[in-house]
């Protein structure tokens, strides 16, 4: 793959470098976010790893930036940070994953072969067909959602938690069943993390048109509304 590591520190960023061109990777590295954001425009990454706290710009609005270019490269966040709040705001701006130092580069590496995966063949965690509920719409095979004439950008694992819950349209679907579906490595996941997801998703594809289609189901999960809410 071709990655590019956005990070201030510049022993931990020659470290990752390192690390991923030994792995047969091959790696840009930028140690500001303006820096960061013209070699993003500049191109194409098979994935980015973006550290959040940057000089210039913060990885949050260059992840952002990135997304209302229309740029879907899977997105890897790293941050000296920790809580939901804070993964949240990754996710919202549009990264596909989050990473909290200090991490395992065994971790790291596997999280990008994941995302990599999901971005070459959409089509693995969520099946081929489209999902509709109401005038929601989910194409998981082009990446393409759309809430009647508007489009919704997804990241590649909103788009997979969607279309798991859009598979079984008013059935209650356990936490656990989606975190089996769409994450790699399940067992090594707090299924609390599902919530995070569901959050975001319902700020853009409910939220912005005065819907509720996505259900929280007491002590079970979620449930998609079959009506799109």
């Amino acid at each position: 793959m071709r990655i590019l590591v956005v990070e201030d520190e510049e022993g931990l960023a020659e470290s990752l470098r390192r690390g991923l061109s030994a792995d047969g990777h091959w790696v840009d590295v930028a140690h500001d976010g303006h820096r960061g954001l013209d070699l993003v425009r500049t191109g194409p990454y098979d994935a980015v790893l973006l550290d959040l706290m940057l000089p210039g710009i913060s990885g949050y609005e260059i992840c952002a930036r990135m997304r209302a270019d229309g740029d879907p490269t899977p997105v890897l966040m790293l941050t000296a940070k920790d809580g939901e709040y804070d993964e949240a705001e990754g996710l919202d701006s549009g990264a596909d994953d989050y990473l909290t130092k200090p991490f395992s580069f065994v971790v790291l590496a596997a999280r990008l072969r994941a995302l990599a995966r999901r971005a070459a063949a959409p089509t693995a965690a969520a099946g081929p067909s489209t999902f509709q509920a109401g005038d929601l719409l989910l194409d998981p095979a082009a990446r393409r959602c759309r809430r009647g004439t508007h489009d919704i950008e997804l990241t590649a694992r909103e788009l997979g938690v969607l279309a798991c819950l859009m598979e079984q349209p008013g059935r209650a679907v356990a936490k656990q069943d989606i975190l089996d579906q769409v994450w790699d490595t399940p067992h090594a996941i707090d299924p609390n993390i599902v919530e995070v997801y569901v959050s975001s998703l319902r700020k853009k594809i409910d939220a912005p048109f005065g819907r509720r289609s996505i259900l929280t189901v007491h002590g079970t999960g979620y449930r998609m509304a079959q009506d799109g809410g």
